[in-house]
């Protein structure tokens, strides 16, 4: 019987490298040590893969917006939300990579659909509690950078620090960016 986990990390680590249309299940079994039946037993479809492979990471991220509320974005909703995000984007940086680098191609895919609805809904937030437009770009900026320095991580050259150091640097940097000097 095939690890579940283990497949979904597959299927992950496959998807992010070499593309949703570039990737195989018998690529992703392959790389997982199982049959392909092995892997169309749990999933009936690639689609299905992707779909169950990300989908907690869009899980988490939806908890993480439900969390910060629906009322102002004031100085501590935005200290929780930084760290949470920055949190997210730690465990779930193939997720995010496949989510900003292959959104284009997989438009139609509903798993792509649900992860676009999220960022739009992001968006939204953000919209919606901030008071200007220049604070509005200032987190979409940020965010954005954080995103995809970390989906990217690996893929840049130099040495790669360890999760603590850049979850410290990054909630340092973007809080700094975000929550203004007098409330710190």
């Amino acid at each position: 019987m095939a690890d579940l986990t283990a497949l979904k990390a597959a299927a992950l680590t496959e998807f992010a490298a070499s593309g949703y249309l570039g990737t195989s299940i018998a690529r992703i079994a392959e790389r997982a040590g199982v049959s392909k039946a092995s892997v169309l037993y749990h999933f009936e479809s690639k689609e299905a893969l992707l779909a169950s492979a990300v989908g907690s990471a869009i899980e988490e991220l939806e908890h993480l917006l439900d969390r910060v509320g629906t009322g102002d974005l004031g100085l501590e909703e935005r200290k929780v939300f930084v760290e949470g995000f920055v949190q997210f984007l730690l465990r779930n940086r193939l997720a995010v990579h496949i989510f900003m680098n292959q959104r284009g191609t997989l438009a139609d895919l509903t798993v792509m659909r649900r992860a676009d609805a999220l960022i739009e809904r992001i968006a939204q937030f953000l919209m919606e509690r901030t008071a200007s437009l220049d604070e509005h770009m200032r987190f979409g900026i940020a965010l954005g950078g954080a995103a995809y320095l970390l989906a990217n991580a690996g893929v840049l050259p130099g040495p790669q620090p360890d999760d603590i150091e850049v979850r410290e640097s990054l909630n340092r940097i973007l809080i700094g960016l975000l929550v203004p000097e007098a409330a710190r």
